[in-house]
Parts: structure tokens; C-alpha cells; sequence
């Protein structure tokens, strides 16, 4: 479904050839240790692991003849051991090897996921710095409201990628778990030890009570994981479209010389890949939905779970990768525009110092009440039918009773919004542009 936009690496994690030899390792590693115990014979074991491989194209054919994963896998593996295969997934059930396959293939696609959010971090806090005095409106609800600054929109993204990755670390430590305990979990047909061995050979946790599976919540936890990041990168794409509305127009994303914007309109310059970064954030947010509806099953289990999550998990990941590094490229080569940022403060006419006249006036010993309804009569006039607000409040009587000309002057001082910006920045340990 979403194959043309798989990176060269994480292509790999999901490949059949990865999968299936994930697969073979965890067997081998089943074996090594059934041998420990005696259980296998030395030669055996070493004639499994001289000859034990598997043929992708074999396997599909078998399973087309059998309709079972894992048994069109084990019959191409014996078909190359011989004799001694018999030993191979001795005491083991399929979801042994499905599971803690599984639970790999997670952590090495979740941590593709940490390498693209910690390169994320290291451009947002760049540009942060490079903005972080960069003065421009601020909005609520869509309409003008105070003075902010570009930076302190970048940083604030920046702090919320730093809670994701502390969430992607405890997703990837949460499904690091796999299961060598047979058909119900309760090591009917296999010692302990088995399990104990595989997950520290594969640096995993053994499940600590399991049925047939490792638990799905598991699961669910990572695949919440992804939708929540997608939904950092959803906001972050989503406010650069804002910005970048012909009427605003105060950031864009970059725009190369031979693109073309629209099959109709020549001088389109439409924000496409912050739309599919919305987009794609969508579908990411939908399978984390699929995630939480395989953790019930039934009994010991049912395999309800198992065609879902063959489709949402490595989904998931290859479009997350694929939004993460769009997102990296989108705010490496974002074009800030702060000469249209102060057009746009000015435009208002004033009304952005509304509050800073009112606390001015209500320190002056007029009740908030009073103050509010001074301002708010300058303000709608201002609002309906243009002007200036500071030259509304300088004929205004009832200001000049209260404050005068230099007063007024000092209220509509625009840097003054921003002079806790570094405290902010402090704050949250963005430190420095390094």
C-alpha cells in the first residue's frame, strides 16, 4: 500500500528475507539451547547450523499447498537440514517464533524511528536559535492575539519531539519481549531455561506470563506510540500550511526551480508535502486503532490479530519513517519570511496592545471593569472600520486621565511581549544553537 514511500532501511527490517531469517535464528538459538539441556544431540546442533536455510520462493509455494506460515517455513528449513531436523522446533508452538520475531523486527524499526526523531530534534533546535528573537504574531482561535516569535514556535515543537522520543524508548523497551513456552504458555513441552537463553541471545525480556502469544497490549502501546509522533509531525505540517495561506504568507515550504504547483494555475506554490504529512498522519492514527482492537482475543488465544497486525505494524513504522524525513527536510529548508511577519503585526492597527493598555490603566487604580470597556469601545472601532488604536486612546478623555503620552508610547513598545523568550528557552534546556 505504501511501498513507494519505504526507505532503503526500514524496506529491509519488513522484507520477506529479514522476516524469515529472524525466523531461522530464533530456531537455531531454541536448538542451541535444547542441546545445553541434552536434549539435542552435538552433531545435530552443528549439522543445523552448517545447513539450516530457507528458500523464500519454496516457502511460498508450500504454504500455498498447506495455507500455514510457519510449517511452509519448518518443511523448507528440513528440506536442507535432513535428518537432523527433526529437532528443530521440538516443544515449540508457531507464535513462539512469530512473537519474538516479532518483537525484534519492532525494535529495529523503532529504532530507525529514534535515529530519525533525534535527527528531527537537532534541526528543530537549529532553526529554533536562528529564530528565537524573530518577531511575529501570535494567534488564538485563528485572529490576531499577542506578539510571538518564530523560534519559540520552533522550540516549542522541539520540546514536544523530545517527549516523543522518550516515548519511542519506552515503546521499543515495552515490546522487547518474547515467548518460548508452547502451545498455552506454561512450558508444558519445553523447559524455561529455552525461553531465558533465545531472548538473551536477541537482547529481549522473556514474557513473563504469557497464553500461546506475547500479550497484545504490547503492541497497541507501540503502534499508540507512532500515532502520537505522527500527531507531533500532523501539527508541525499543519501550522506551516497555515503559515504559508496567500493571506498570511509568513513561512513556506521549500519550493525547487523546475516544480510546478498546479495542472491549471502557473503561480501555484501549494504546501504538497505538508498536506501528506497530514495525510499520512491519518492512517497512522487509524492503525494504532487497529493496535488497541487485537489486545482482547479469545481464551488462550485467536489468530483475529494476527492478519491485522501483519498489515498495521510494518505499515506504521515505513510511513512514520517516511513523514519523519519529509518533516526533517521540511523545516531544514523552510523559507521565513520576517518582513511579512511585521507587516502582518502592523496590520491589526494596534489592537495586539489591547491588554497591555489595560493592565496599564487598571495599575493606574481604575477598576478592571472600567478599563475594559475603554478599551474595548477603541477597539471595535478600530476593528469595524480601521485606524489606529493608539491614536484612538490618545483622544480618548478617559485614558488621558489616567496616562499620558509617554505612557501610552511605552504600552505600544512591541518587544516588550518578548523579553521572557530566553527564559523559556532556558527552561526547557534549549541552551544553545550546538
Amino acid at each position: 500500500m505504501i511501498e513507494r514511500y519505504t526507505l532503503p532501511k526500514m524496506k529491509a527490517v519488513w522484507s520477506e528475507q529479514n522476516k524469515f531469517q529472524k525466523w531461522l535464528d530464533i530456531e537455531i538459538l531454541a536448538c542451541e539451547a535444547q542441546a545445553r539441556l541434552g536434549r539435542i544431540p552435538q552433531k545435530d546442533l552443528e549439522n543445523i547450523k552448517a545447513r539450516a536455510g530457507f528458500d523464500i520462493a519454496r516457502i511460498d509455494q508450500i504454504e500455498a499447498e498447506v495455507q500455514h506460515d510457519v510449517i511452509a517455513f519448518l518443511t523448507s528449513v528440513n528440506q536442507q537440514v535432513g535428518e537432523s531436523g527433526r529437532f528443530i522446533h521440538m516443544g515449540l508452538t508457531s507464535s513462539d517464533v512469530l512473537d519474538t520475531a516479532w518483537a525484534v523486527l519492532m525494535k529495529e524499526a523503532g529504532r530507525l524511528l529514534m535515529d530519525d526523531l533525534n535527527k528531527l530534534s537537532a534541526v528543530l533546535k537549529q532553526r529554533a536559535w536562528e529564530h528565537k528573537d524573530t518577531l511575529m504574531m501570535g494567534r488564538s482561535h485563528g485572529i490576531h492575539a499577542e506578539p510571538t516569535t518564530f523560534g519559540l514556535k520552533l522550540a516549542m515543537w522541539w520540546q514536544e519531539i523530545q517527549r516523543d522520543i522518550l516515548r519511542m524508548e519506552r515503546a521499543i523497551e515495552t515490546i522487547s519481549c518474547g515467548k518460548i513456552s508452547g502451545a498455552v504458555g506454561t512450558f508444558a513441552h519445553i523447559d524455561p531455561s529455552v525461553e531465558e537463553y533465545v531472548c538473551q541471545k536477541l537482547e529481549l525480556k522473556p514474557e513473563p506470563v504469557s497464553t500461546q502469544i506475547v500479550q497484545r497490549d504490547r503492541h497497541a502501546e507501540y503502534l499508540c506510540t507512532l500515532g502520537i509522533i505522527a500527531s507531533t509531525l500532523d501539527k508541525i505540517a499543519l501550522e506551516i500550511r497555515h503559515l504559508q495561506r496567500t493571506e498570511v504568507r509568513e513561512a513556506e515550504e521549500p519550493f525547487s526551480e523546475k516544480q510546478k504547483g498546479s495542472s491549471a494555475m502557473p503561480h501555484k506554490r501549494n504546501p504538497i508535502i505538508s498536506e501528506r504529512i497530514c495525510g499520512m498522519a491519518r492512517v497512522i492514527r487509524t492503525n494504532a486503532l487497529v493496535g488497541m482492537e487485537n489486545v482482547a482475543l479469545w481464551h488462550e488465544r485467536d489468530i483475529s490479530h494476527s492478519s491485522a497486525e501483519r498489515i498495521v505494524i510494518p505499515d506504521s513504522t515505513i510511513a512514520l519513517d517516511y513523514i519523519l524525513n519529509k518533516t526533517i527536510w521540511l523545516i531544514e529548508g523552510l523559507r521565513v519570511y520576517p518582513e511579512r511577519m511585521a507587516l502582518n503585526i502592523e496590520s491589526s492597527g494596534g489592537l495586539i496592545f489591547s491588554q497591555k493598555l489595560l493592565l496599564a490603566l487598571v495599575e493606574k487604580g481604575i477598576s478592571r471593569e472600567d478599563a475594559y470597556r475603554i478599551i474595548q469601545r477603541n477597539a471595535m472601532k478600530v476593528w469595524e472600520g480601521g485606524g489606529n488604536l493608539k491614536q484612538l486612546v490618545l483622544a480618548d478623555a478617559e485614558v488621558a486621565r489616567s496616562l499620558d503620552a509617554k505612557a501610552i508610547a511605552d504600552v505600544f513598545d512591541p518587544e516588550s511581549f518578548i523579553r521572557n523568550i530566553g527564559h523559556i528557552f532556558k527552561r526547557i534546556g534549549l541552551n544553545g544553537p550546538n
